[in-house]
């Protein structure tokens, strides 16, 4: 008997984002759908933007998972519009984002406060961050620098 819908979104919501590692697939908002065709399990997975490298480890990680759980018959389909966008962030995602001491997206274009110590007495230092998704902040109150997850 094949899984509902339901349970293959908790089972996709356990799969890791390779980058921020703290974060799921789902959380992120890149899985855009899961849908049966037939005997096939169809996901598509929006990427977060055309070039980022980790497009090819999510999916790996994602048939993975879902082999994991007994699916053989599974198509990956890469859907490219709409873009993906910072809006599909979950607020679970955001959240978790900040305990890990990014900065979630903010519409203002940079972030409320410092995700450490809560500060909102911080800078940007550059728009290049550890990923193309990010940018790098400091806060100047307790010193720290930090990312910023920048809106898309």
């Amino acid at each position: 008997m094949k899984p509902d819908t339901d349970t293959i979104w908790a089972w996709l919501d356990e799969v890791p984002d390779p980058e921020i590692p703290v974060i799921s697939v789902v959380d992120l908002g890149i899985i855009r759908d899961v849908v049966w065709d037939g005997d096939v399990l169809e996901v598509a997975i929006t990427p977060t933007y055309s070039g980022c490298p980790a497009t090819s480890i999510i999916n790996l990680d994602v048939e993975t998972a879902l082999r994991a759980r007994g699916l053989e018959n599974i198509r990956l389909k890469r859907q490219l519009s709409p873009p993906w966008t910072t809006d599909w962030l979950s607020a679970k995602g955001a959240a978790r984002l900040e305990a890990y001491g990014i900065a979630p997206p903010s519409p203002a274009g940079g972030p409320k406060h410092c995700p450490r110590c809560q500060s909102a007495a911080v800078e940007k230092v550059s728009q290049f961050g550890s990923t193309p998704c990010k940018a790098h902040w400091r806060c100047l109150s307790c010193l720290e620098p930090f990312d910023y997850f920048k809106c898309i």
